[in-house]
């Protein structure tokens, strides 16, 4: 039985880094989250996605990824359904009242919610993918997911972290409604920008 060397680890481990803490759809979330609710009420939220990510390492470990190969529509119809999650999301940041406005029609992402987030985000497909292909050897499989997946949750949280940090320190400065209001706008329109690879994938097949 191979267990994961350390040669294997610091590259998993770079990965894991690079794929947490660069932009996409859960970091421009966190952001906005942060710069309207804090980091406190955003606790709930980055905890979801953590766990949320690791559970579907460990799924697409366990044999998901076969599924999506037998049946590539499957993969397909989740990957539209994600984008068009996506934009409801979007509209819903836009939208948000912030720390100032009338917050009862607003509030942040719940645990589960971001948990069941996941799967329709692009970028964690691309992280589990990457990992199980790239760095999960393939004796003693199981257990080397189980390290790899362990190694993902430790790096992930503090990394995500960060962008739920730097909007709870715009928040000090986005006193006024009118300027949270225009913050949201532009996470939100970062958001649909993020689903760039899907449209360039669409109109290349």
């Amino acid at each position: 039985m191979r267990n994961m060397t350390l040669n294997l680890l610091l590259p998993l481990a770079l990965f894991a880094f690079v794929s947490s803490i660069t932009p996409g759809p859960n970091n421009v979330m966190l952001t906005a989250s942060g710069a309207t609710f804090g980091y406190r009420r955003t606790l709930p939220h980055m905890l979801g996605i953590s766990a949320g990510v690791a559970v579907m390492l460990l799924m697409v470990g366990a044999g998901l990824g076969t599924v999506f190969e037998t049946v590539p529509m499957l993969y397909t119809m989740l990957k539209y359904a994600g984008a068009a999650y996506l934009l409801y999301l979007a509209w819903r940041i836009a939208s948000a009242s912030g720390m100032d406005g009338d917050t009862s029609r607003s509030r942040p992402f719940t645990f589960f919610e971001a948990v069941a987030f996941q799967w329709v985000n692009p970028k964690a497909w691309i992280m589990a993918v990457g990992i199980v292909a790239t760095y999960t050897p393939r004796d003693g499989f199981f257990q080397n997911l189980i390290v790899a997946t362990l190694v993902l949750s430790m790096i992930n949280f503090p990394s995500i972290s960060v962008w739920t940090l730097f909007g709870s320190a715009l928040r000090r400065l986005l006193r006024k409604p009118r300027a949270i209001r225009w913050f949201n706008v532009g996470m939100a329109l970062l958001l649909v920008a993020s689903l760039y690879p899907i449209v360039l994938e669409h109109f290349a097949t």
